[in-house]
């Protein structure tokens, strides 16, 4: 498996947020989101391959309960599925957070999926706008995904109008309650979190939904390895 980055810091976003986490970052990825915050796994991608069993040795040198599974797209790795197997056999809380558009055979503590709206189709013209356009949305691969696992679905919301789209995509899977259902803010920088949060997080309680206003820019800013 190709691997960008594996690290130690605390995880930002949705029901784990302010937890200490191991990051295994793969380096991959089906779509091209606009506002990708780690073009290193998409857009420039990077990284050496490595055998999962390395990677799970890694890992388990640090003495923390917490890992996340993430990327890029960390479904488009085979062998993310024996690496999630191993380190939940080690005790480990396993988190994968994917776009949900890619399938496999594996379970976790925590499914974080992160549907991707139209908000995030690249404004250039190109073939990856096309891809990124007909493969961003794939609805059986997300229901087989949370039908395995524990699941949150988070939302990247860069303005009001994303919300009747929210809205009407989850209108497609009524098993999926209210509270498994995050808005986070689209943003890097603090400044723009906080202006956003101001209408967003009044409209995610309205709906019935969590807030999570991306806790490691707030710590750490849009760095990478935090």
């Amino acid at each position: 498996m190709r691997i960008a980055e594996i690290f130690h810091s605390v995880q930002g976003e949705g029901e784990y947020a302010g937890t200490p986490s191991v990051f295994v970052r793969t380096t991959g990825c089906n779509l091209r989101c606009w506002f990708c915050d780690t073009p290193y796994t998409s857009l420039h991608p990077e990284g050496p391959q490595q055998d999962w069993r390395d990677v799970l040795r890694k890992v388990l040198e640090w003495d923390c309960p917490h890992v996340v599974l993430t990327g890029g797209e960390p479904l488009l790795q085979p062998e993310i599925v024996p690496l999630a197997h191993a380190l939940r056999e080690e005790q480990r809380i396993v988190t994968i957070e994917t776009a949900g558009t890619v399938f496999r055979s594996v379970e976790a503590d925590l499914m974080s999926v992160s549907p991707k709206l139209s908000n995030s189709t690249p404004h250039e013209a190109g073939r990856w706008r096309v891809r990124h356009g007909r493969d961003r949305d794939r609805p059986e691969a997300l229901r087989q995904l949370i039908s395995r696992s524990p699941y949150q679905l988070k939302f990247v919301v860069d303005q009001p109008i994303d919300l009747d789209e929210i809205v009407e995509y989850l209108g497609q899977f009524p098993e999926v309650t209210a509270e498994r259902v995050w808005l986070m803010p689209q943003g890097i920088c603090q400044a723009d979190l906080i202006e956003k949060a101001k209408w967003l997080a009044p409209a995610a309680e309205r709906l019935g939904y969590q807030f999570c206003p991306r806790r490691h820019i707030e710590l750490f800013g849009s760095v990478r390895g935090t």
